[in-house]
């Protein structure tokens, strides 16, 4: 690392960066200055003096011209070049001069440098198994922080770009093979590789991610390009057989071009019937030899084809055995093949595992790629974010207030719903408005008079000039939207938040050119603020593009779902990426959803330019194409409105209303037009309301042809594929995708000539530093300089970082510093939004300590559901302490896989008491810290109430973390732990946990962990000043009248002590409420009643005993052994994680189950109160 850093590519006086031919120029000027020290001064070395620059500058060379010298002429050679001082006396009497450290100092120095770059882009991007499992480059056991690692960090400060990139690659690399790594072990350790008796491999298991490879071949070898010594392609066949799972199957048929496998070679020397252990080594119990990555080029049809991705369905293939065609990696063979000639073994002879994973983790390749594309192009940052980008200079100044060209006027669009609503958000401004009163209706101009007006005369001028204090004033114009035609379906959607004044800072700071930062706590309004930060930005700019990116695809969702009720035309977004199949809307708006849009669209508009041609009377095909329309636009339309226009104008000085108006609907030329539009068409009583009125109407028409315009490319670009890249380069103004859709696509956009002016990103907090640069240069740069104008990222650094698997690279290399929080750290400027309209004010105390400032919005005092208590609850948030189940507490059935019995029991029991009260389950969800225990309290549901019809399932069962962005009504989170804290010891994570909930938060633990751990003790403070068992009020219903405010009576409360009583307790409410249910369902006589009364076809005959029974009658008659009511008092069932169980276990519990079973069937009654 130390050589690598001595001979980085920085000029080490000025700090700017080098390229790779400043790097050579000057090494070549430090061999030519050796080579006229050496002609000077050692006749004996004239042949290297002589010699080309090529043929001596590496190592081998330069110690046989230089092994002869000894430590005399070293020392003269060196004293010359200003190595060593010529006398070695204090203050550098420090100096070695003897003959090793000279030879090597002048070696060293002059030798041949290798390129970072070169040997970057002969780097193999898929990890072999020496890097997979070698400790120090990628270390597996828990990082306790104490010892040193020979890794690269992420600190606040980067040399040069190229440096940020390179410690970004090789940190996402080694990230990506500890996936990699965990993955390899979990199938390989399911597939369980035995040694037969003749020495052959033999599978005792299987895995879903993995197959036993039938056969391998490489089929291509391609000639390397000009100047390269890797091969341009290589290509492979691997065939495997599916007889697995029809599902499973599915799955590996639809392996996408450009997915990833990895190609493993095993040799087990374990014989048949070898457990597999967890916690020994992993290598020697499978004998693991050799993994190699591959990219999936499609898989092959009876004839040896490719199957293409396409519109048409792909073949139905027979039978088990499929082939699938794979590109290897050429750096990764030539190092193979070489290998091969140092007499190693073939490993493309031996694979036998075929493993895939899962798409989304899937991506590493392609953002290596990208990476490494970008380290070989020039990269280009506006002038104005480099240098805060690695670190340097003013962190404030890329703040709008700092630039150049902050822009003094901005239309405010419907960001305010009155004046005064303007006033309050401008608290530190005067304002002016020479308006009256009555007619300050908004949309507003303001135009800042603290922001100097830009003068085009020199620099040198414009300094002498002393700068003038200007006044903290605003001068505000009311404008009006230009109607756009008769229609109501005409007028502008608008915007009907009233936004608080950091809300409405950030949306100026938003349209200002810049670096803008937005820090939002929970509930804040992140999304609503973008949304109109966008929507003014192309109001405001109406020929810019803005980039939407975000880190998951829900969030894109929830943006774009809120960007379409705000007036912005729709022809105009565009989602990429495959997530747009979840946006919840009729409409497509993917890239070919759009085009067929436009292309619908279109249809549309000419059909209203021949309806135009027949009110007119003009013969002729003229609503053909987009062309014909232009041209009867310009030469029928445009004439008849002109002549409209000077007719009209002799009668301006009428005052007649009446006259007016009949002069007007006589003359008006596109009346018959309109005859379907709200009449009379001329309501005004002046001239010049009238004029306003067929301004509005002609724009309408002018609007159709303006359209019909932009839409004339499609008629000229035949394939769908062609049509789908001009909406991206050109038609769409709003491009929303994800950073991992980025990361992957940047090459193929760069390609396409894409361009944008504006990035907003939200849930910036979230995303890798990496993933966060890497949409900053979607586009080549315009004459050397790249046109980003505005960056605005929205996001909130004290919830949770990205996600990093490696504990290592996590807190030593800070890999989980997001670009966001590094920014934040460095002092740049940020708008900190600061009124909270999520949670209740009590729920909301438990985590607003975490940020300077957070108030409640007025809503949260006024709205009844605010007002109202949580029914059936004494509180609206508690914590409640759960024990030991029969001694047990946490349990770890595999590494890291926490669970509890007891937290799980308990929080199913609230839930179904909950549901049974008549809270709707789509306002409830489950939350937990642990993987393992969502796993545990899905299965409670489902073994409990899942397919009870009365209970069901809650609206989601997630962790923590997956539900970051998310938000419920009411929250159930089980902490886990009982040993030791865990991670929920990062405050970052309680902040997401405890800010989910809108109106209610119960949270079960184990009180006497975690109320003495430090970091929570701000919240665990408030959340045991109430009591730790759980107080119900058994008597409310859902909704309930009962106030929050209002004390309940001791009598009323119910204090439930443990998990057992619970469940006791929610079972006897459940048999209640089935008595009472009985009670209202109708007998079979009225049954068959309404039955005879239902309409029927001719000839159609019901049968009896196919009729649909209502759920809660057919069980009642049924009585399922959950539902039949009985004296036993209620027992757990008992779930366990079977896997790691032995047979013997296995069998046992087999043998006990089935004799529980025979005892049932020779009792009457059910002997269970499990429901």
């Amino acid at each position: 690392m130390l050589k690598f850093y001595t001979r980085f590519e920085i000029n080490d006086v000025t700090g700017s960066s080098l390229t790779d031919h400043d790097m050579t120029q000057l090494h070549y000027k430090k061999i030519t200055s050796l080579q006229r020290a050496v002609f000077a001064k050692f006749p004996s070395l004239r042949v290297f003096a002589l010699s080309n620059v090529a043929t001596v500058d590496n190592r081998e060379s330069l110690e046989q011209h230089f092994g002869g010298l000894d430590g005399k002429g070293l020392l003269q050679i060196a004293t010359f070049l200003n190595l060593v001082p010529e006398e070695v006396v204090s203050p550098l009497d420090w100096h070695r001069v003897d003959e090793q450290f000279l030879r090597e100092l002048l070696i060293t120095r002059h030798e041949r440098r290798c390129s970072q770059l070169e040997a970057l882009n002969e780097m193999p991007l898929y990890p072999t198994e020496q890097i997979i499992w070698d400790e120090n480059v990628v270390p597996s056991e828990y990082y306790s922080g104490e010892s040193c690692l020979a890794l690269p960090k992420l600190n606040l400060q980067f040399l040069t770009l190229h440096d940020y990139l390179l410690r970004n690659f090789n940190l996402f690399r080694l990230e990506s093979t500890y996936e990699i790594r965990q993955d390899i072990e979990d199938a390989v350790s399911r597939m369980l590789p035995w040694q037969s008796e003749d020495g052959d491999v033999v599978f005792g298991g299987w895995a879903r991610m993995a197959l036993p490879i039938a056969s391998f071949a490489v089929v291509e070898v391609a000639k390397p390009h000009l100047g390269e010594k890797k091969p341009s392609r290589v290509r492979a066949d691997v065939g495997v057989t599916l007889s697995v799972r029809r599902e499973i199957k599915a799955e590996w048929e639809n392996l996408r071009k450009h997915d990833v496998c990895f190609l493993i070679t095993v040799k087990p020397t374990q014989p048949y019937g070898t457990k597999y252990k967890h916690r020994e080594p992993f290598i020697p119990q499978v004998g693991l030899v050799s993994v190699r990555g591959c990219e999936v080029e499609g898989m092959l049809d009876a004839n040896g084809r490719v199957i293409e991705d396409g519109p048409e369905p792909r073949p139905q293939l027979q039978g088990e055995n499929r082939c699938y065609r794979v590109w290897l990696d050429s750096n990764q063979y030539r190092l193979d093949m070489d290998d091969l000639q140092e007499r190693a073994d073939d490993v493309y002879e031996s694979f036998n595992i075929l493993m895939r994973r899962k798409p989304k983790e899937n991506n590493f390749k392609a953002v290596l790629e990208t990476i490494r594309h970008l380290m070989n192009t020039e990269c280009v940052v506006p002038p104005w974010l480099h240098d805060i980008l690695l670190g340097y200079g003013d962190p404030g100044a890329a703040h709008y207030s700092n630039m150049p060209n902050q822009e003094r006027s901005l239309e405010f669009n419907d960001t305010f719903l009155d004046f005064h609503h303007l006033k309050a958000s401008f608290p530190n401004y005067n304002l002016k408005c020479e308006v009256p009163e009555e007619n300050r209706q908004p949309p507003f101009r303001l135009i800042f008079e603290d922001v100097p007006i830009q003068t085009e005369s020199d620099g040198e001028d414009h300094e002498e000039k002393p700068e003038e204090e200007l006044a903290k004033s605003i001068l505000v114009q009311p404008y009006k939207y230009e109607a756009r035609g008769p229609y109501p379906s005409d007028k502008p959607k608008q915007n009907s938040i009233r936004f608080t004044p950091t809300q409405v800072e950030a949306i100026r700071a938003g349209m200002q050119p810049g670096l803008t930062l937005v820090v939002g706590p929970p509930g804040t309004g992140k999304t609503d603020v973008a949304v109109q930060i966008i929507s003014n930005i192309y109001h405001n700019h109406p020929n810019q593009r803005t980039l939407i990116v975000t880190h998951s695809n829900q969030a894109l969702n929830q943006l774009f779902e809120k960007i379409m009720a705000l007036d912005i035309d729709e022809r105009h977004l565009l989602r990429l990426g495959h997530g747009e199949e979840a946006l919840e809307t009729e409409k497509d708006y993917s890239r070919y959803g759009r085009v067929n849009y436009v292309l619908a669209k279109r249809m549309d508009l000419l059909s209203q330019v021949q309806k135009l041609q027949e009110a007119l009377g003009v013969s002729g095909d003229n609503a053909y194409t987009c062309e014909t329309a232009g041209y009867f636009y310009l030469y029928n339309v445009m004439a008849r409105w002109e002549k409209f226009q000077s007719q009209i104008a002799v009668h301006k000085e009428d005052t007649d209303a009446e006259k007016l108006r009949a002069e007007f609907e006589r003359e008006f030329p596109f009346g018959k037009f309109f005859a379907d539009a709200p009449q009379p068409l001329f309501k005004g009583a002046s001239y010049e309301e009238l004029m306003d009125i067929a301004c509005s109407n002609f724009r309408y028409i002018s609007d159709i042809f303006n359209e019909l315009e932009e839409f004339r490319a499609f008629e000229l670009l035949r394939t769908g594929l062609d049509r789908s890249k001009y909406l991206l380069v050109k038609e769409a103004k709003i491009i929303a995708m994800t950073c991992t859709h980025a990361a992957l696509k940047r090459k193929e956009l760069v390609n396409l000539g894409f361009r944008y002016d504006n990035i907003l990103m939200e849930e910036s907090a979230q995303i890798l530093e990496i993933e966060t640069f890497i949409p900053l240069l979607l586009q080549n740069p315009l004459d050397g300089l790249n046109r980003l104008k505005r960056w605005i990222m929205i996001g909130d650094h004290h919830q949770l970082p990205p996600v990093i698997k490696n504990m290592a690279f996590q807190k030593y290399s800070n890999m989980e510093q997001s670009l966001f929080t590094r920014l934040v750290r460095l002092g740049v400027p940020t708008v900190d939004l600061d009124g909270q309209g999520r949670a209740r004010a009590s729920i909301c105390s438990l985590y607003k300590w975490r940020y300077k400032k957070l108030e409640d919005l007025q809503h949260i005092f006024e709205r009844d559901e605010y007002k109202q208590a949580n029914p059936g609850f004494a509180h609206d948030y508690q914590l409640i302490n759960v024990e030991d189940f029969k001694g047990v507490g946490e349990s770890e059935p595999n590494p890291y896989f926490y669970q509890n019995l007891a937290e799980a029991e308990y929080i199913v029991a609230v839930y179904m008491y909950m549901r049974l009260l008549g809270y709707p389950a789509a306002k409830i969800s489950i939350l937990t810290t642990y993987n393992g225990q969502k796993h545990l309290i899905r299965d409670v549901i489902n073994a409990r109430c899942g397919n009870n019809p009365l209970i069901g399932w809650p609206h989601k069962i997630t962790t923590v973390d997956k539900y970051q962005g998310q938000q419920n009504d009411y929250i159930l989170i089980s902490l886990v732990r009982t040993k030791a804290v865990g991670h929920l010891r990062d405050v970052r994570r309680l902040v997401v946990a405890m800010s989910r909930a809108r109106l209610g938060l119960y949270v079960f633990g184990r009180v006497s962990l975690f109320k003495n751990c430090l970091e929570l003790q701000q919240t665990f403070k408030l959340l045991t000043q109430r009591p730790l068992k759980l107080s119900l009020v058994p008597e409310d219903k859902y909704p309930t009248d009962r106030l929050a405010s209002a004390d309940v009576a001791s009598q009323d409360i119910k204090t439930v002590d443990n998990m057992s009583e619970m469940a006791q307790f929610v079972y006897e409410r459940y048999m209640a409420k089935m008595e009472e249910l009985k009670g209202t369902l109708p007998s079979e006589e009225e049954l068959q009643a309404m039955r005879n009364q239902l309409p029927q076809e001719d000839g159609e005959i019901v049968p009896e005993e196919a009729s649909e029974e209502p759920p809660e009658k057919r069980a009642a008659k049924e009585e399922p052994l959950s539902k039949k009511k009985t004296t036993e008092v209620f027992k757990p069932t008992p779930i366990l994680n079977e896997i790691n169980v032995d047979d013997t276990d296995m069998a046992e519990r087999e043998q006990i189950q089935q004799e529980a079973t025979d005892e049932d069937k020779t009792q009457e009654s059910a002997p269970t109160e499990e429901s």
